[in-house]
């Protein structure tokens, strides 16, 4: 049987996927919801500060202690001066301060970083003059909205689409259809168009997803996500992209490694800890510049560390290209690791191998 081309083959390989996908009940079903939910959490968006709100820390002078007296939604923390409460909030360790004030028409003046409490100014009995030290401080809600967002997207993109690659390999070992299928094109190109059906599947349902998300914008009136989330976005589209095309190839090598779907995930399970740790490490340490900065660099973290980073201000104008550099470069390599190791061991049947043996064997 004469083999088709380079180019057809791996149309062939591509089409078959995604169709097959398309007709997946499950992968529908996936799709939409993630579609409606995402939409619908920007719909309402505007109920997320409540939702994620605790008891406000208010940094108070004598003056400020005696207009909040009787306050039970607050927590007062006496402080000696203005100067020393505006320490306390530039360090995040009060939301804002009530001081006393000279300048202010009821004696005493708040004090925040970007917007005064709802629950310290519904406190006082009189309105305050507001003194904002930072009035374009991004939104702490906000930034962790972002964070936590565009890591589960990341993270359900690669752990969904990778298994379906997954399962796909060890599929088509079990039944042999691996063998009719290497008669006529080779394992490299069946293990691309894998790949690249698997990614054009993943950008379609983030892209759906997106435009619900904008769609909810709209209709809530969030200017937040229609304006100030769009640079973010904009670098999470390629860092996502190279970093799946990086997590596919691997689940895909880690595939062709068995030959019963039983022992898929003793040799997927050190992925998903790659991508689930450094997931983990941005939620964990996103208001910590330096660390932030480090996992900007590193690959499977760096599709929402970079974003976010972007989104604070945190960043140089060159670092995202640097990041996605980087990216790039480890993807090359996982490609051409993957390659060898499928290639090596897609018609090989029996015990499992591990990834050491994948790679030494001959």
């Amino acid at each position: 049987m004469s083999r088709a081309s380079f180019t057809s083959a791996i149309g062939l390989v591509i089409e078959r996927e995604i169709m097959v996908r398309v007709k997946s009940r499950a992968f529908m079903t996936s799709t939409i919801i993630s579609i409606v939910l995402f939409g619908a959490l920007v719909a309402v968006s505007g109920a997320l500060p409540t939702l994620f709100s605790s008891t406000d820390k208010v940094a108070v002078t004598s003056a400020g202690a005696e207009a909040m007296e009787g306050s039970d939604d607050v927590d007062l923390v006496t402080v000696e001066s203005a100067d020393e409460a505006k320490d306390l909030i530039r360090s995040g360790e009060v939301t804002a301060a009530v001081v006393e004030s000279d300048d202010s028409p009821v004696g005493y003046s708040v004090i925040a970083e970007r917007s005064a409490p709802e629950s310290l100014t519904g406190a006082l009995s009189e309105v305050p003059t507001v003194q904002l030290l930072d009035p374009d401080a991004p939104d702490p809600v906000l930034t962790n909205f972002i964070g936590l967002g565009l890591g589960i997207v990341f993270f359900m993109a690669a752990m969904t689409f990778g298994n379906t690659i997954a399962s796909s390999v060890v599929e088509e070992k079990q039944s042999r259809i691996v063998e009719i299928l290497l008669a006529s094109t080779s394992a490299r190109v069946l293990m691309f168009g894998k790949i690249i059906a698997c990614t054009i599947l993943a950008f379609a349902q983030i892209g759906l997803t997106a435009l619900s998300v904008l769609i909810g914008a709209a209709i809530s009136g969030n200017d937040l996500v229609l304006g100030k989330v769009a640079e973010p976005i904009a670098w999470f589209i390629p860092l996502f992209i190279v970093g799946f095309v990086m997590v596919a190839a691997l689940y895909a090598a880690a595939a062709s490694m068995v030959s019963r779907t039983e022992d898929l995930a003793s040799t997927s399970s050190p992925i998903m800890m790659l991508i689930f740790l450094p997931y983990m490490a941005v939620i964990v340490f996103s208001s910590n510049e330096s660390v932030m900065a480090v996992l900007s660099y590193i690959p499977f973290a760096a599709a929402v560390a970079v974003p976010m980073r972007v989104f604070l201000g945190t960043i140089e104008w060159w670092e995202p290209l640097v990041s996605l550099v980087i990216l790039a470069g480890t993807t090359l390599l996982a490609l051409l690791l993957a390659t060898r190791i499928f290639e090596r061991s897609i018609l090989r049947s029996g015990p499992k191998l591990s990834w050491k043996q994948a790679l030494t064997r001959s």
